[in-house]
């Protein structure tokens, strides 16, 4: 019997300044992507299903509380990294929301890629699969810590 690895859970969030930066890099990226279940702001998740043809669940625009609303998945563990394009000439009125979401971001360790560049490094390290595993593995050990403590060993290594 096969295993698979844990598929990463990625948000992606763009300005409307940096919405085709993020068109091209999804295109780009399109078969990493398709290894993770993406979620997104509500116009940059259309994009990436129109444009892009990958599968996105969406939350709300940014200004309307999507940025808040990805702040709340990282905090439940539920989000292994963020890309979000920012556009750092731009003026945003929903700046509170964003910050939160960079702070919540630093605070629980979640890889944030803020350009097209450093999302591509994302894309290509290891690091966002092992926080795929790392997660299920916690998630496993929530639902049955006496099958999980059994895999593990006594001593929690894994070795007997």
């Amino acid at each position: 019997m096969s295993v698979s690895r844990p598929r990463p859970r990625v948000a992606i969030i763009a300005h409307d300044g940096k919405k085709a930066d993020l068109v091209a890099f999804a295109t780009y990226n399109r078969e990493r992507l398709r290894t993770c279940d993406l979620l997104a702001t509500s116009t940059t998740g259309s994009l990436l299903q129109e444009k892009v043809g990958l599968d996105v669940q969406r939350v709300r625009s940014g200004p309307l509380g999507g940025d808040a609303q990805v702040a709340a998945r990282v905090v439940e563990g539920e989000v292994d990294a963020v890309i979000f394009i920012v556009d750092p000439l731009g003026k945003h009125p929903h700046d509170p929301d964003i910050q939160t979401l960079l702070r919540i971001c630093n605070v629980h360790d979640v890889p944030l890629a803020t350009n097209v560049s450093t999302a591509d490094v994302l894309m290509g390290s290891e690091v966002l699969w092992e926080k795929a595993s790392r997660r299920a593995a916690a998630r496993q050990q929530r639902r049955d810590p006496d099958l999980s403590a059994a895999l593990l060993g006594a001593d929690g290594t894994g070795s007997d």
